[in-house]
């Protein structure tokens, strides 16, 4: 027999069953609504590809108005135009919830005949019917979803909170707050951790910020101004603002200062989370890393946040010793690290950006900004080299 096709490539086919679990404030109703834009306009999510089709959204938490705002907010975030709006269907149930063995027949009378390829109902707990650490009244509940599917043909996504506790140490599919029903039930389940994100990564983030600021705005007032700037000159928001300032006047140079700041500012709300699968029809893929800049989620494509393990996994006595470092103190590590790793890789000759990588397993971008910072050293053309 065919395989029903994919929904979400590599996670999720057409008519089966996923779970979105993370703790409170990870943004998971925002990530169900990133989603039910994708499905609508046939765009990716979180880089995975999505079919285009009608899309049912269960809204059992918001007001009216504030679900509304939600997905004109994130739309307007993505920077997708609402071309097939049309596709999504809002059925809000805030004050009006009932059990979901009462829900799921007056969601399948609703939904017939409307041809939808997902339903979408956040969250769960407002439906959840009997004890949730109780397996067997709990896989009668989940019994339900599997009706939705096979009457309706769609596929059904739902989100659930996290248990008590430290979750860092935890398997991603032994998260998820309840009877273990909830985990080995749906046929996909991402989980939701959050990484914490330390001076390092901020002072990264800020930099970055501050260089799409300036690209942005000379894309829109110097047409074919890249011609005279490097890629490496790309990556430095010293070089860009000082490229800004010879090529505007005071009062525009200003006005770019301005939205740098303002950007800046607004870097220190970010949060930074990673998803990890368990998946039933595909194999397990890679963890995906997300910084929510409200109200959407980002993929980390630059690798900042591979490093960081979640908070949760450090011994007590190790979390306390860090948190007593002053960001000198972490600097001067960082520096005398760098030192040491130079003189280990100058005996095989030449020190490279690339061998800095191998040496102490970071990201490119990583390796330049301790370049970049350390008064003893500078980078050209790939080549590591200590100042006279």
């Amino acid at each position: 027999p065919k395989l029903s096709p994919p929904l979400i490539d590599g996670v999720l086919r057409q008519g089966h069953k996923m779970l979105i679990a993370g703790p409170s404030k990870a943004g998971k109703s925002f990530a169900l609504i990133e989603m039910c834009i994708a499905i609508a306009e046939g765009t990716k999510w979180f880089d995975w590809q999505c079919t285009k089709g009608k899309v049912m959204y269960v809204n059992l938490e918001l007001d009216r108005a504030s679900c509304l705002h939600r997905f004109k907010d994130v739309y307007n975030a993505l920077g997708i135009a609402p071309n097939n709006l049309s596709n999504i269907d809002i059925w809000n149930l805030r004050g009006k919830s009932i059990p979901m063995d009462k829900l799921a027949p007056k969601l399948i009378r609703r939904a017939a005949k409307r041809n939808y390829i997902a339903v979408v109902i956040d969250p769960i707990y407002k439906v959840i019917t009997g004890d949730e650490n109780s397996a067997d009244q709990m896989a009668n509940f989940c019994n339900q979803f599997d009706k939705i599917c096979n009457e309706l043909g769609t596929a059904v996504i739902y989100c659930h909170h996290h248990s008590k506790g430290s979750q860092g140490n935890k398997r991603s599919m032994d998260r998820a707050s309840g009877s273990g029903v909830f985990a080995r039930d749906p046929d996909a389940l991402l989980d939701l951790i959050e990484l914490e994100l330390n001076d390092d990564v901020y002072a990264y983030i800020r930099n970055n910020v501050a260089c799409e600021c300036c690209i942005d705005y000379l894309d829109k007032h110097l047409p074919g101004w890249r011609d005279e700037v490097s890629q490496d000159d790309l990556l430095s928001q010293s070089t860009m603002i000082e490229f800004c300032k010879r090529k505007f006047r005071r009062q525009f140079y200003q006005e770019i200062e301005m939205i740098i700041d303002k950007a800046k500012e607004k870097v220190t709300s970010m949060t930074a989370w990673r998803i990890e699968g368990t998946l039933r029809e595909f194999p397990k893929f890679d963890p995906v890393n997300l910084y929510f800049d409200y109200p959407i989620h980002k993929v980390d494509h630059r690798g900042v946040l591979n490093d960081i393990d979640p908070d949760e996994i450090k011994p007590q006595w190790q979390k306390a010793k860090e948190a007593r470092k002053s960001p000198e103190d972490r600097k001067k590590e960082r520096m005398n690290a760098l030192d040491m790793a130079y003189e280990a890789l100058k005996i095989d000759g030449e020190v490279t950006v690339k061998a800095l990588e191998e040496y102490f397993t970071l990201s490119t971008n990583a390796i330049r900004k301790r370049i970049d910072e350390h008064p003893k050293f500078e980078r050209k053309k790939g080549i590591v080299i200590r100042k006279n």
